[in-house]
C-alpha cells in the first residue's frame, strides 16, 4: 500500500478481530473520484456482500456528492462494486461461510498511478470483555511510553 489514505475505518479495529487484509478496486464515477480526493468519504457502517452472480457488492460507505460536478452528482450512499479476481471471490466466499465472518472496508486510499483501491478485512466480531482487555492493553502500553519518555530526558 502506497499513496494517499482517504479515510480509515478505525472503530472496525475495535469491534472486531482482523484475520486477514484484502486489497480490491472500486468502480467509480467522475465526481466520487474528486470527493474521494477531497477526502470527503465515511467507512463507519460499510460491509462488503457477494451477491449470487460472484460480485462483490460494497455497500453503506458514504461518499459525498462533489459540489462543484455540473451533471449526474452521485448518490452518497450506494452500492458500489469492487474489482477481485474470481478465485480471489471463491476464496471470500469459502470463508465467509464459516460463523461469525464479515468482510468490511477498513481504508480507502490512492495508489501511484491514481486509483482508489479499498482494503477489506475478514473479521470476526469482539466480544465485550475483548474490548476491554484491549483497551486496559492500549492504556498500560501508553503509560509505559510516557515511563520511558519521562525518564529519558
Amino acid at each position: 500500500m502506497s499513496g494517499k489514505v482517504v479515510c480509515q475505518n478505525k472503530k472496525a479495529y475495535h469491534d472486531y478481530h482482523i484475520d486477514q487484509k484484502i486489497e480490491a478496486g472500486m468502480v467509480l464515477t467522475g465526481p466520487e473520484v474528486k470527493s474521494l480526493r477531497a477526502g470527503k468519504a465515511n467507512l463507519q457502517d460499510g460491509y462488503v456482500r457477494i451477491d449470487e452472480r460472484g460480485e462483490a457488492i460494497l455497500h453503506n460507505v458514504h461518499i459525498s456528492s462533489y459540489s462543484f460536478a455540473t451533471h449526474n452528482p452521485n448518490e452518497p450512499i450506494r452500492q458500489r462494486k469492487l474489482l477481485l479476481h474470481r478465485r480471489e471471490i471463491r476464496k471470500l466466499i469459502g470463508k465467509l461461510q464459516e460463523k461469525g465472518l464479515a468482510l468490511i472496508p477498513l481504508k480507502i486510499y490512492f495508489v501511484s498511478n491514481g486509483k482508489a483501491k479499498v482494503e477489506l478485512g475478514l473479521a470476526r466480531g469482539k466480544r465485550q470483555y475483548d474490548k476491554r482487555a484491549a483497551l486496559k492493553e492500549k492504556q498500560s502500553d501508553r503509560e509505559v511510553q510516557r515511563a520511558l519518555r519521562r525518564n529519558q530526558y
